[in-house]
């Protein structure tokens, strides 16, 4: 989560903005301390993915996330 906010530039505050996730329950995510529910993740992928993150499934080379590339959908 940490790294998809890093290639858009978005700070906590702006994710929780844009998701509508209180920013104590993304902070507890990125840091391990919680694992988050199906809904919320949901609402963070959704955030993220509009603003133009593809997250990438692990498949032998490990999960990720990058930037989408511009005009692309």
């Amino acid at each position: 989560m940490r790294a998809a906010r890093a290639l858009v530039n978005w700070s906590v505050r702006d994710l929780s903005e844009r998701s509508g996730v209180h920013r104590n329950t993304i902070t507890n995510f990125e840091t391990g301390k919680s694992g988050g529910d199906p809904d919320t993740l949901a609402k963070l992928l959704r955030a993220l993915e509009a603003a133009g993150i593809e997250f990438i499934p692990e498949n032998g080379g490990g999960a990720g996330v990058r930037l989408r590339k511009s005009g692309m959908r």
